[in-house]
């Protein structure tokens, strides 16, 4: 297949064949740097005998539907993360590709925008049958106000971020006064909506999904391990540090790892919230669900991501290996899934 890679792009004058050259520059095996996700997608897809173009987004999309018309592509893989660095517009790309008829891979405008609201798809996820933590949201400029059946300690998150922005140590609140005074730094920082959850303690585990239909397949289970002596439970929290900051996590023992031991029951529970929670948020192709699995074996599902980051050596690229597929096929498989949905007719179903 001809496949075009539309990603958001700092270039703005970039062309597709700059685009192209900078991934052979990217991908040399010489390079120190971590080459940028939508080049090793590429890359994977050219390795996998499909032809390639980079088409990069900068602040008009118009150039890039232009050069989808132009190339005449089979499919196109939906590397977007945002728009004019707004990660809350990661559904115009795909809204636009819909607009034009053109094929892509990954989840429609409306997946992207219920998991975003971390509100609303918690509501969809309870009404589903699937187990959330208790939560409440505060809107920009509203009073924090207690709501008794929302009990200590909470979590306070932004509303609409992802990749763990906005969470630290401090996230976790105790009494009325540090509910009040995160959810207005919430609010001023990061001029988001702001929800409090109730926090659940447990095992924090990410579970990625590949497919469509009764052909869903669950990845082998992440696990975000802290050190014990290092860490007191309530820090065991996925904050940006404790992801991507790799002396901080040396520091104080955080590794992930492929969950082991599970009971049996823990991964019948697992099994069944992931793939309700898939379809219920109208996923497709591709996905992760983070959860916590506590003591008693219960599965709390704390969000969905519909656009999870792919790149070689992280979470679910390396789910995708343990399951026995290499980078390339991973990647290939992902728009062959895609394909298979427009071939069925099932564009919006997951």
């Amino acid at each position: 297949m001809h496949v075009a890679v539309v990603f958001d792009t700092p270039y703005p004058k970039y062309t597709v064949e700059d685009h192209l050259a900078r991934m052979e520059e990217e991908l040399n095996p010489e390079r120190e740097e971590e080459a940028e996700t939508e080049y090793q997608v590429a890359g994977a897809l050219r390795d996998k005998g499909h032809e390639i173009s980079l088409v990069g987004v900068h602040d008009d999309p118009a150039y890039a539907l232009e050069a989808l018309r132009e190339k005449k592509v089979d499919m196109v893989f939906n590397a977007s993360e945002g728009f004019r660095q707004r990660d809350g517009l990661d559904y115009l790309i795909p809204a636009l590709l819909e607009a034009e008829g053109h094929p892509y891979t990954g989840s429609s405008p409306v997946g992207l925008m219920l998991t975003r609201n971390k509100g609303m798809s918690k509501k969809i996820l309870a009404h589903h049958g699937v187990r959330v933590p208790e939560f409440r949201t505060y809107r920009i400029g509203e009073k924090v106000k207690r709501d008794a059946e929302l009990p200590f300690p909470m979590i306070v998150k932004p509303l609409s971020s992802d990749a763990s922005v906005g969470i630290s140590k401090s996230s976790i609140v105790r009494d009325m006064d540090a509910l009040t005074e995160r959810v207005e730094y919430i609010h001023e920082r990061f001029r988001d909506a702001a929800i409090a959850e109730q926090f659940i303690d447990g095992r924090e585990l990410y579970v990625s999904v590949l497919g469509n239909g009764k052909r869903v397949e669950l990845l082998p289970t992440v696990e975000l391990v802290f050190d014990k002596e290092k860490t007191k439970p309530e820090e065991r929290i996925a904050t940006q540090a404790a992801k991507w900051d790799d002396p901080y996590r040396e520091r104080n023992g955080i590794r992930s790892v492929f969950a082991r031991p599970l009971s049996k029951l823990a991964v019948e529970r697992l099994e069944e919230a992931c793939r309700t929670a898939y379809h219920a948020l109208w996923l497709r192709d591709y996905a992760r669900l983070d959860v916590r699995l506590d003591d008693n074996d219960e599965v709390w599902v704390l969000e969905a991501n519909a656009n999870p980051f792919l790149a070689v050596g992280h979470e679910v690229a390396n789910a995708a290996e343990k399951h026995g597929l290499a980078y390339a096929d991973f990647i290939d498989k992902i728009v062959r899934a895609a394909s298979a949905r427009y071939r069925n007719g099932k564009n919006g179903e997951g």
